[in-house]
């Protein structure tokens, strides 16, 4: 007997994990007698033949303490053969009134247990209907059901003998996306891991709530992914999942990724870890999910590969995690092309915890912050740490020698060639948040963030929603008569518009602008600007130098806030404005800040030409533009309308070409 959750995209066959026991990629899960808790039955399970999924029910039922009887069964008119069943627990329903003996008292409670299921294809028995819950007590272990064949033969009872049980095996598929382009090798990598952990810490009923959670979305998600890592006794090891729309915002938005281990620093009951990007609107959204049964090299570079196989081989620019030394080992390992940078709101965020307890607590604090907010140049940063070291007497501090000695992976001064795209808190204040800050504490079971993860991605795809709304629907007000305010007014979504504006505004605090160095096409200017300090009212003149290219069109100021934020400062638009420039150069105008990109963005997928691969890139492309026409469809009955026509127009269409070739 063998049980299968098969993950398919658009009819295009998907590739088994290795590792199996002689069936067509087939893992073994457990055995009836092994393990305490029976996996239940789930929608989409599927069997050989009609008595391996009785004998599977009943074991089920044995481990649960309840008994099994056949409440339905389905025949085909001329042969005969089995189609259909219904298996459900003994105390279903209630005895008839000509039945009841009176002599013995009615022991039905009209129970709602039960597994329907059907011949599928004419070769497998898939479960199409589950219900686990029981109205009555169950006992602490059934005996099975003595219950006929379809054929007339009785099944064999399991003897009591514990030596004596024959064990009735269950079996889970494992599959990945074809959308990996075919890549054997890099499965293999993802699907074995050293078994240096044993599993998932989770509490009673987690483990099957997870698999639950996964086997109902992926028959309703008809692009969901998910990869699991057992160990050698079967239990889950790590998780990876990413439902439709998180796979289709890694297109667009993987370019620079969170990758948040705050469950695991902060030791929550679930072992949480999730990939978080930035999207048109600023706003975080999920790039995909997992659990990790430890902080080891295995288990991140497990969940790393496996982020990469559901991304079909794209690699990110910029990764941004907490500083952690194996981290760095496993995103080098498994993303060497990429920038590793570590999290510096979560730097500044463990200040009071690690330095709190020291006598000059407030005066560190304040150069810190000074040498790590303000400074420009590496030189000031050297400088200003020197001074707080040496004056405040700190030398000896194992946190902030540690600190010192990893500065090129998360001070600003020396990131300012790394794209964040907003996401590099380089501002005090400024911070990232966990993706699921509000719904996910430490003391939150497994089960119940199950439920709160589906709430949560369907507040931050409505907030999505109504941001695309308000972008294409309304024209911000303009402050000012400067062109590039009504230049980017006009493609910018309009939270990032927003943030565009603040620095043409600011232009006006910047009072001088003068050149310092030419030389061949490169020109020096020195910008001036009263820039109000990080704490109190007071401001104080800064320089700002910026480089400027008018032959190549190129502009970049010291501050880098354009590789910070991916759109051009006050002090680079002051120099443009200098040298009579009247709109921003199109190389500054980023595609992934416009109100349509998701509309206009097909991405490349390298050029691949096997048919198979061409026909994925095909499918990924339609579910992304089919899924904007969907979620929009939902705003309102208007929107639904329009929505429901267009795509039914479609289909004619297709239908229409299809009996034209035919």
């Amino acid at each position: 007997m063998s049980l299968h959750t098969e993950e398919t995209t658009g009819g295009v066959s998907c590739a088994t994990l290795p590792e199996t026991n002689g069936q067509n990629g087939i893992l073994e899960d457990n055995t009836c007698e092994g393990r305490k808790e029976f996996v239940a039955p789930a929608v989409g399970m599927e069997f050989d033949c009609y008595d391996d999924a009785y004998n599977y029910y009943n074991c089920y039922a044995t481990e649960a303490g309840f008994n099994v009887r056949v409440k339905n069964s389905w025949f085909k008119r001329n042969s005969r053969e089995k189609y259909g069943a219904v298996l459900c627990c003994s105390s279903q329903g209630f005895k008839r009134v000509k039945d009841v003996n009176h002599l013995r008292k009615e022991t039905r409670t009209g129970c709602p247990a039960m597994m329907r299921m059907r011949l599928v294809n004419s070769k497998r028995w898939r479960i199409v209907e589950v219900t686990l819950e029981h109205n009555h007590l169950l006992g602490a272990k059934a005996h099975k059901s003595n219950k006929k064949t379809g054929s007339g033969t009785k099944r064999k009872l399991l003897p009591s003998s514990d030596t004596e049980i024959q064990p009735v095996k269950l079996y889970r598929a494992l599959v990945i996306d074809a959308g990996s382009n075919g890549n054997s090798n890099l499965i293999q990598k993802v699907a074995k891991t050293p078994d240096q952990t044993n599993q998932l810490n989770l509490r009673k009923g987690d483990t099957q709530a997870m698999y639950n959670y996964l086997c109902r979305i992926q028959l309703t998600n008809p692009n969901f992914f998910y990869l699991v890592d057992l160990n050698d006794e079967g239990g889950f090891r790590n998780i990876f999942w990413a439902d439709g729309r998180s796979r289709a915002a890694n297109v667009y938005f993987s370019d620079v990724i969170f990758f948040d281990t705050t469950c695991l620093s902060n030791k929550y009951e679930v072992p949480l870890v999730a990939f978080v990007g930035i999207n048109h609107h600023g706003q975080s959204v999920l790039l995909g999910c997992g659990l990790l049964a430890s902080e080891t090299f295995q288990s991140y570079t497990w969940l790393l590969k496996a982020w990469l196989t559901c991304m079909s081989g794209h690699t990110p620019q910029t990764i941004i995690t907490d500083r952690c030394k194996v981290l760095l080992s496993a995103v080098a390992d498994v993303f060497p092309k990429s920038h590793h940078r570590f999290c510096l709101s979560h730097i500044m965020r463990k200040v009071p915890e690690k330095l709190g307890g020291l006598r000059s607590y407030d005066g560190i604090r304040k150069a810190l912050l000074k040498g790590v907010y303000e400074a420009l140049k590496p030189y000031d940063f050297e400088a200003a740490w020197g001074f707080m070291i040496q004056h405040f007497g700190v030398s000896d501090n194992e946190w902030l020698g540690s600190l010192y000695e990893d500065r090129a992976q998360w001070a600003p001064v020396y990131l300012k060639d790394t794209s964040f795209m907003g996401m590099a808190a380089a501002r005090v204040g400024e911070t990232l948040n966990a993706f699921f800050d509000k719904y996910l504490h430490k003391q939150t079971p497994l089960k119940e963030f199950l439920d709160k993860y589906e709430l949560a991605l369907q507040k931050k795809h409505k907030e999505e929603v109504m941001a695309d709304m308000e972008s294409r629907n309304s024209s911000p007000e303009l402050k000012t008569r400067c062109s590039f305010e009504l230049q980017l007014s006009k493609v910018y979504t309009r939270a990032i518009f927003k943030k565009f504006q603040l620095e043409v505004e600011e232009m006006y605090s910047c009072f001088s602008t003068t050149q310092i160095h030419a030389e061949g096409q490169i020109t020096i200017f020195l910008v001036k600007e009263r820039v109000l300090l990080h704490e109190g009212n007071r401001r104080e003149i800064k320089e700002f130098e910026v480089l400027y290219n008018r032959a190549a069109s190129e502009v970049r100021c010291i501050c880098s806030c354009f590789n910070f934020y991916g759109y051009l400062c006050r002090h680079a638009l002051c120099v443009l404005n200098f040298n009579g420039v009247e709109e921003i150069p199109s190389k500054y105008i980023l595609s992934r800040w416009k109100k349509d990109y998701k509309r206009l963005y097909i991405h490349d997928e390298g050029g691949e030409s096997s048919d198979a691969s061409e026909r994925v890139q095909w499918l990924n492309q339609l579910y992304r533009s089919a899924l904007q026409v969907v979620e929009e469809g939902a705003i309102s009955l208007h929107h639904y309308e329009i929505a429901l026509r267009a795509l039914e127009e479609s289909l004619d269409r297709v239908h229409n070409i299809q009996e034209k070739i035919a």
